[in-house]
């Protein structure tokens, strides 16, 4: 009998699940609007991304990428400045790409969920009022209109992989949209703030780094209920807590 293939979780929440099955990664969400937008985002996406095998709602399969994830949050990049370099011209060519046609979410939406995140936040005791209020006046700054772009929309340093100092392709486009180009800058760099000055060489100019920074405070608020909610560890060091401390 040919050896069975080990079954990795690589994550799974109430919302969707991924598995790993040698060299094949199974995505299982019961939302196929979400399916939908990253295999169209995938296919426009003027940078590597994984090869779609085949699709049997709620099931996606694509193809393992070689090389590994530029890092995680939490621990510290082993990857070269060059290729945090190479991750930020990949994004400069993806923000640089025909605008996607799901429109992202506006400045209203965005500050509808700064009240209620801001509100939980204190309401609940999981962080002290001072640190939240100095944080969402940071936030605030992106709160203004801006040229959309094709962003990816969950650029986690762990959803871009890497061979050397060349990147290989990136994973997780359903959150992908048009939106403002500093959230993706900021999400790459969120917990590894020593290497944005790299993903800036890589991307070039126009970059606000107040805006970044503004976003790095934004996204950790926003994320930290949700994270609570489907059983992650909000305190691990590193993460979106500790952003926020750090802002």
């Amino acid at each position: 009998m040919a050896a069975m293939e080990e079954v990795k979780v690589v994550v799974a929440h109430h919302d969707c699940a991924t598995l790993r099955v040698g060299d094949v990664f199974l995505k299982i969400d019961a939302d196929q609007t979400r399916t939908d937008v990253e295999v169209e985002a995938m296919a426009t996406a003027p940078i590597p991304t994984p090869e779609v095998l085949w699709r049997k709602p709620p099931v996606l399969a694509l193809a393992a990428l070689p090389g590994t994830a530029l890092g995680r949050l939490g621990e510290p990049s082993t990857a070269s400045p060059a290729a945090w370099a190479a991750a930020g011209a990949a994004v400069r060519k993806l923000h640089d790409a025909p605008l996607p046609p799901r429109p992202g979410k506006s400045v209203d939406e965005l500050a509808s969920r700064l009240d209620a995140e801001c509100e939980w936040l204190v309401t609940t005791g999981v962080l002290p009022a001072d640190l939240v209020d100095r944080n969402r006046r940071i936030a605030e700054t992106v709160l203004r209109p801006w040229t959309p772009v094709f962003i990816h929309g969950d650029l986690q340093v762990a959803h871009v992989f890497v061979d050397g100092d060349e990147v290989t392709g990136v994973i997780d486009w359903s959150e992908a949209a048009q939106g403002d180009a500093h959230f993706d800058l900021a999400v790459l760099t969120l917990g590894h703030r020593e290497r944005l000055t790299d993903v800036i060489a890589g991307y070039g100019t126009d970059v606000d780094l107040d805006l970044v920074r503004a976003w790095w405070s934004l996204r950790s608020l926003l994320a930290i209920r949700w994270l609570a909610e489907h059983g992650f560890d909000i305190f691990m060091p590193g993460g979106e807590i500790d952003v926020l401390k750090s802002v």
